[in-house]
C-alpha cells in the first residue's frame, strides 16, 4: 500500500472520533433534558397528590415539567406560588 492510502485511512478514522465526539455531547445533554423532564412530571404528580386534599391542582404539561426539571425543588416552588397568585 501506498503511504497515501495509510495516511488517509488514518485521518479519516481520527475524524470519525472527532465527529463521533461533537455527536455525543449534544445527544448527553438532551437525555440528560429528558430524565429531568420525567422527574420533574412525577414531582408535579406528587404534588397534586397532596394538594388534591385542598383542591390545589397544577398541570402536567411539558413547560411545568421541564421548569421542575432544571430548577429542581425552586421551580417546583415556584409553579406553587404561580399557582396561588394566580
Amino acid at each position: 500500500m501506498d503511504n497515501n492510502v495509510i495516511f488517509t485511512y488514518i485521518a479519516c478514522i481520527g475524524l470519525l472520533f472527532v465527529f463521533g465526539k461533537i455527536l455525543i455531547v449534544p445527544i448527553k445533554i438532551i437525555l440528560k433534558l429528558i430524565f429531568n423532564s420525567v422527574l420533574g412530571a412525577v414531582t408535579i404528580f406528587a404534588i397534586n397528590l397532596i394538594g388534591s386534599i385542598w383542591g390545589f391542582h397544577i398541570g402536567v404539561n411539558i413547560l411545568t415539567a421541564v421548569i421542575v426539571g432544571i430548577l429542581g425543588v425552586p421551580g417546583a416552588i415556584l409553579l406553587i406560588l404561580l399557582k396561588i397568585l394566580i
